[in-house]
């Protein structure tokens, strides 16, 4: 992979890690600027970048990464009650055997392309699924859920410390990590887990993954073998999982199987195709508006909206209520469906689509119907 980065890619680091650090600021006046939430942003923003590296660049659509993302919060939970509360090794923990257990599933998955492929991961996520929730209980501890308690050895923690009374909490290297040290710690490894993912998507391997998506057969008739590169890249995406996973262990150490079920792995589907599969931001920002919706829209009430609509006169204040509070609340995934509609067919590049719209109305070389480096063309001198 290059050191070498263009200024583009440079301004876009700069500017996304500007936006990430600032985002206590900027997401206030949005009622979105406290750190539960803020963690989640970043969190689910990792998981959608790195699905995005498998997706986006291979063309390779999952529907099990929810799997990785399990198996990263499993292995940072169970760090914490073997060896420390520190971050550092329930993340490393978590990334290690996520990567072996997507070297695996990925292995037997990358036999087939296509609807199969999709099939055959979802198949293998359900059967974690039901593995964490009833099989594996020992490990996972059921419906119940895997959690840290008092008897735990914690065997780094005890030899250095003296326990204090009550349960711990996790730590970066003996710093509580609570409220907004807890969010610039995961803002700080969104911004590395971006840096890294646009290194791959410019590098050699980047374009190679980007030319399996564009025609694989054709890569295949002229003796190129794909099997390791797709390997490399769906390794790479469960690293993200693993490393989301443990990230949203280190928030909220209770972890139960529902973060291994389908609707997690179509949720990151969603995030990806939402904000744009195969762009840099795209999937970051379509994490963003789904847990945006999903955290404020439900939590609109009839009372809210009825302050609201407080303005109208009382008969139409009231109809407003009753129309609007179908697509809040309980029925916020009534507005998410409809925002992913309007994005899938007027946007079918989703909101970075958009994006790119807005900015080629401003170009040169859009107002003057010529490509910008494109040289006037000389006149041809009379004969």
């Amino acid at each position: 992979m290059s050191t070498f980065m263009s200024r583009n890619d440079l301004l876009l680091l700069i500017g996304f890690t500007i936006a990430v650090l600032t985002m206590p600021l900027w997401l206030a006046p949005f009622g979105a600027g406290y750190p539960d939430l803020l963690n989640r942003f970043a969190i689910f923003a990792i998981f959608a970048i790195g699905f995005n590296i498998l997706f986006g660049l291979t063309g390779y659509l999952s529907f099990g990464h929810a799997a990785f993302f399990g198996v990263g919060s499993y292995a940072a939970v169970w760090s914490f009650k073997l060896l420390s509360m520190d971050a550092l090794p329930a993340l490393l923990f978590a990334v290690v055997i996520s990567a072996l257990f997507a070297l695996l599933i990925g292995f037997l998955s990358l036999r087939r392309s296509g609807i199969y492929f999709s099939i055959l991961t979802l198949a293998f996520a359900q059967m974690s699924y039901n593995l964490a929730y009833s099989v594996l209980t020992p490990i996972t501890n059921g419906e119940t859920g895997l959690q840290l308690t008092l008897r735990d050895p914690r065997v780094l923690d005890n030899a250095l410390f003296e326990a204090g009374p009550g349960l711990p909490s996790p730590t970066l290297l003996g710093m509580p990590l609570q409220g907004f040290e807890a969010f610039y710690f995961c803002a700080a490894l969104l911004i590395v887990a971006f840096f890294l993912a646009q290194r791959i998507s410019g590098s050699p391997f980047g374009m190679m993954l980007k030319g399996i998506k564009s025609n694989q057969t054709r890569m295949h008739y002229t003796g190129f073998n794909t099997r390791p590169y797709t390997l490399a890249a769906f390794v790479i995406s469960g690293m993200y999982a693993g490393l989301a996973g443990g990230m949203l262990a280190i928030v909220d150490p209770l972890v139960g199987a529902e973060r291994m079920q389908w609707t997690a792995s179509g949720e990151v589907v969603l995030m990806t195709i939402l904000g744009g599969a195969g762009t840099l931001l795209g999937p970051v920002i379509g994490a963003w508006l789904i847990k945006y919706f999903e955290n404020i829209f439900s939590a609109i009430n009839d009372v809210i909206l009825a302050r609201f609509w407080s303005f109208l006169p009382d008969g139409v204040s009231d109809a407003m209520v009753q129309i609007t509070s179908k697509f809040v609340g309980d029925g916020w995934f009534l507005t998410l469906g409809l925002v992913f509609v309007l994005i899938v067919i007027f946007l079918p590049g989703g909101v970075m689509e958009g994006v790119r719209r807005i900015a080629d109305q401003f170009r040169p070389s859009r107002r003057s119907g010529r490509p910008a480096n494109q040289a006037r063309p000389h006149p041809r001198p009379a004969e």
